[in-house]
């Protein structure tokens, strides 16, 4: 084996663990925030925001933007 071998290893290597790390970032940041701001749906942002990525990328950004609205409470006067 020679040094470029050895060093192409290393480099793939890496990639590939950066590539799990961001993965497994994004799938935990949508629920982390949500529940961060105490949203009434955490759990259901953070399930959101695995499956939108495992089964496709293209909903994460809403399930990113679903952790930051917040849902007005009912005020105890209303109907």
């Amino acid at each position: 084996m020679s040094g470029y071998d050895i060093f192409a290893w290393i480099v793939l290597v890496i990639l590939v663990a950066s590539a799990i790390g961001v993965f497994c970032i994004a799938g935990w940041l949508p629920g982390h925030i949500a529940k961060s701001r105490n949203h009434p749906y955490a759990q259901a942002v953070a399930v959101a925001g695995w499956i939108t990525l495992i089964f496709g990328f293209a909903l994460w950004p809403i399930v990113f933007i679903w952790a930051y609205v917040d849902i007005p409470r009912r005020r105890s006067g209303d109907a």
